[in-house]
């Protein structure tokens, strides 16, 4: 299964984790960075700046659970 690895660039201790969303659209042409940021606001609320957020795209191994980091 695909998700999202969402980090925030903290100024003071550096990146955090905040947190691991799940794809579950079908149709990949609606899967856009845009759209992967936008879900996550809807998520996290707009009292943050998106402008420190960024995320990487995850596999997750549905049997093991293991999680694959795909190299960009």
């Amino acid at each position: 299964m695909v998700a999202y690895e969402f980090y925030w660039q903290d100024p003071i201790e550096g990146y955090q984790h905040i947190g691991t969303l799940p794809e579950r659209r079908k149709n990949p042409a609606r899967i856009t960075q845009e759209s992967v940021i936008n879900w996550a606001r809807e998520i996290l609320g707009e009292n943050i700046d998106f402008n420190d957020i960024f995320f990487i795209t995850i596999t997750i191994d549905k049997n093991s659970g293991e999680i694959l980091r795909i190299k960009e």
